[in-house]
């Protein structure tokens, strides 16, 4: 007995050892010097948790399984499209513009598609009604992918086009993220209301380890998208569910969210039904081009160039953080960033100060409260360094939290989608986002620029200076744990 006391504290110090060594062999490799530093701290400090906090989910990969489909699936596409007319693109693009396509390319395999057109919504209620408009015209097939998805309400027109079209043969596919859904209000009457007007639905990254279904947990599908018999699409920031998502807390706190979809025809429609395909298999295993041609090709009534960019845990880079970098430095005039988490790595800061300091114009849009504690501090920790090289911070006025996710250069390039400008939306989420080059949808993001610049108030250097010491410790340690990735 005496023994085993003697020899116990031994074996605890030469474990901790082991596990030091060998987090500095295995944490650092493929990883961000800042995600591998935020690790090992958390290894360093609270060894067993932090161990066990790794094992969970420290692995920011789909299994490799998923991730061959992936492969195998861009594949396809880029075979499949190589050929292909995808309209008539629209003349004197410059150099840079050219060159970004062809990154967007390489790494998500998805075209530059001329003749679009493309059409912002942005009232909340307005776009989940013109979605239920665009089903009760399908024809062939309605494709259904959000984050989240609730039958409530708000979203009850919707799932009555769903089953309008379903009772005259139309067929319908709904997919929506696992974790996210789960434990949400209205979860389990979805599913039964999809199951009995009879639509084919799937779990997105289910966490169903019992049946066999497992990868890290915070792995996401935060794509948002429709598409009606490969002719009309919607896509953007905004989830199928009510502006509360129907929390108590946000009840209480009178939290209303507010997204921006755009309204998409032409042959980019294509490539949005290839995000869904894609998706479908990786969840189902069930090929659809017998079924479907993926890249049907339809004019649309525009003269928009616009191209798809995928990007996720499931590809090999990270594809939209390589997107927004380039543009950044491609940027001659003016940046508009809107991002509700706006948490970027040390390449994006430094992409976005930089264009200060190059003279341009730097706006960025974020929400006065927080629906999300840790990311909230950890976006604030940022404010000073962007203040300081010259960032214009609007705050979108409480008790509404903006929630629409875009960047506009110059006066012709923008993008819209489903990504945030944070660690998460680079690495962690599946997202889909939207490259347009035109100066007439450029436009419309200005006025709603203009809107949401109307609704805010601008955040001063003066005033963020005046921050209490406790503030600047929480988003100081927020920022910390923003970078466990």
């Amino acid at each position: 007995m005496t023994l085993i006391v003697t020899w116990w504290p031994i074996v605890v110090i030469v474990v901790d050892i082991a596990i030091r060594i060998a987090a500095v062999i295995i944490v650092p490799r493929n990883r961000r010097p800042t995600a591998a530093m935020a690790w090992l701290l958390a290894i360093y400090f609270i060894p067993f948790v932090g161990v066990l906090l790794f094992l969970l989910i420290g692995t920011p990969r789909l299994p490799r399984k998923r991730r061959r489909k992936q492969d195998a699936i861009n594949e396809y596409i880029r075979e499949t499209s190589a050929h292909l007319d995808f309209g008539t693109l629209r003349p004197n693009a410059p150099e840079w513009f050219t060159s970004t396509v062809t990154l967007n390319r390489n790494l998500g395999a998805m075209p530059l598609a001329g003749d679009n057109s493309a059409h912002l919504i942005p009232d909340y209620q307005a776009s989940l009604d013109a979605m239920a408009d665009e089903v009760r015209r399908a024809r062939d097939y309605v494709h259904v992918e959000f984050y989240i998805l609730q039958s409530d309400h708000a979203t009850d027109n919707f799932f009555r086009a769903l089953e309008e079209v379903i009772a005259r043969g139309v067929t319908v596919r709904v997919l929506l993220d696992h974790w996210a859904n789960r434990g949400k209000p209205y979860y389990r009457r979805t599913l039964r209301r999809l199951t009995r007007m009879g639509a084919k639905w799937r779990l997105m990254l289910p966490v169903q380890p019992f049946k066999g279904k497992y990868q890290r947990p915070d792995l996401r599908n935060h794509r948002k998208l429709l598409v009606v018999d490969g002719d009309v699409a919607f896509m953007g920031s905004q989830n199928l569910t009510d502006s509360t998502y129907n929390l108590r807390k946000n009840i209480r706190r009178g939290l209303h969210w507010v997204d921006l979809m755009v309204r998409v025809e032409g042959p980019v429609v294509a490539s949005i039904n290839a995000v869904f395909l894609s998706d479908w298999y990786s969840e189902t295993g069930e090929t659809l081009e017998h079924e479907i041609e993926l890249f049907e090709m339809n004019a649309g009534p525009g003269d928009l160039d616009c191209q798809i960019i995928p990007s996720g845990p499931g590809f090999r880079f990270e594809n939209n953080l390589r997107l927004f970098l380039g543009l950044l430095y491609y940027a001659q005039r003016k940046i508009i960033i809107v991002s509700p988490y706006f948490v970027p790595d040390e390449a994006m800061l430094l992409a976005v100060t930089t264009a200060c300091h190059r003279g341009l114009q730097v706006e960025l849009f974020v929400s006065e409260e927080g629906d999300q504690a840790m990311v909230y501090h950890a976006q604030r920790s940022y404010y000073e360094v962007l203040l300081k090289a010259g960032v214009r911070i609007w705050m979108y006025r409480k008790p509404f939290i903006l929630h629409t996710k875009s960047l506009t250069i110059d006066d012709e390039v923008a993008i819209i989608g489903s990504s945030n400008m944070d660690m998460r939306s680079f690495g962690l989420n599946m997202e889909i986002s939207m490259l347009v080059r035109g100066s007439e949808f450029v436009n419309e993001m200005r006025d709603v620029e203009d809107m949401y610049r109307n609704l805010s108030r601008e955040l001063t250097l003066e005033e963020w200076e005046k921050q209490p010491l406790r503030s600047t410790v929480l988003d100081n340690l927020a920022r910390l744990t923003s970078a466990l990735q």
